[in-house]
């Protein structure tokens, strides 16, 4: 299982590079097809996909297929850069969700509503951040953050959690998380930052990057492990063990990309606000 784990985290860097360093309609691309296969699995999860769910029913088209026409709508008024649009039309698709729900009744329950809606939010919107974010300005090596402080923290946590891992920080949602693993997750995330930001520094438009690129990967790593622990959350809450078998030895896109979720609108959002300060 390791080898498998190892060359399927290979080929995902591999892909990472291409795409982010190329940019552009490859990383649209890219971003949008990973947001699709990411709401299949969501949904086939929760049980609105028309697959068989988690709980071995079916569910029709409806719900799912507004959520993949919110998703490319959505994709779409970023290609546009009509991004000032985008709550506007997350109302209208809210409405959609609730016309679909109305005009089916009783298809579907109200919880299965709300569970479209979310995911659309969840994963379609969320995800369109690492787009957004390697289209700002130093945006080329600003979207780097995103992974160092969602992977990286993964995995200086998880080294902290072996070496000194005593005090449990979930027990019953993650038994192996320990908080001495976060503080060391959090810590190592903020060194990688200012290392990074030291590396890559005279080619940033702006100065004194590194007190600023390390204070957005702690931020980045603590917002990282929400995201983590909350699709864990969503997985036992449904019985399953993984999203799907998209990727060998790490399961589906969600499974993967859970922390990268929430991780990259927050670095979009701090990137704003702090490279200009």
């Amino acid at each position: 299982m390791f080898w498998v784990r190892l060359r399927s985290g290979i080929i995902l860097v591999a892909i990472a590079l291409l795409t982010i360093i190329s940019g552009g309609y490859i990383l649209f691309g890219t971003t949008l097809a990973i947001s699709l296969i990411g709401l299949g699995e969501l949904y086939r999860a929760v049980g609105i996909a028309p697959v068989p769910a988690a709980d071995g029913k079916k569910a029709g088209w409806g719900l799912a297929a507004m959520g993949y026409a919110a998703t490319l709508l959505y994709y779409a008024a970023l290609l546009l850069h009509k991004e000032s649009y985008s709550m506007i039309l997350m109302i209208f698709v809210l409405i959609g969700f609730l016309a679909v729900y109305v005009f089916t009744f009783p298809r579907y329950r109200s919880e299965q509503v709300m569970a479209g809606f979310f995911g659309t939010v969840y994963v379609s919107v969320m995800l369109s951040y690492i787009y957004q974010t390697r289209m700002m300005a130093d945006g080329a090596f600003l979207v780097w953050l995103i992974f160092l402080c969602s992977w990286g923290c993964d995995t200086c946590a998880y080294c902290v959690g072996v070496l000194i891992g005593k005090h449990k920080m979930s027990p019953i949602l993650s038994p192996k998380k320990s908080i001495e693993g976060a503080v060391g997750g959090v810590v190592g995330a903020a060194l990688l930052g200012a290392i990074y930001a030291l590396v890559v520094g005279k080619y940033l438009q702006a100065e004194n990057q590194v007190p600023i690129y390390a204070l957005i990967c702690a931020v980045g790593a603590l917002i990282s492990m929400v995201g983590d622990l909350a699709a864990s959350a969503i997985k036992r809450n449904h019985e399953i063990k993984d999203y799907g078998t998209l990727i060998p030895g790490h399961g589906g896109i969600m499974d993967r990309f859970d922390s990268v979720i929430f991780t990259a609108p927050v670095i979009f959002f701090l990137a704003t606000v702090m490279t200009g300060l």
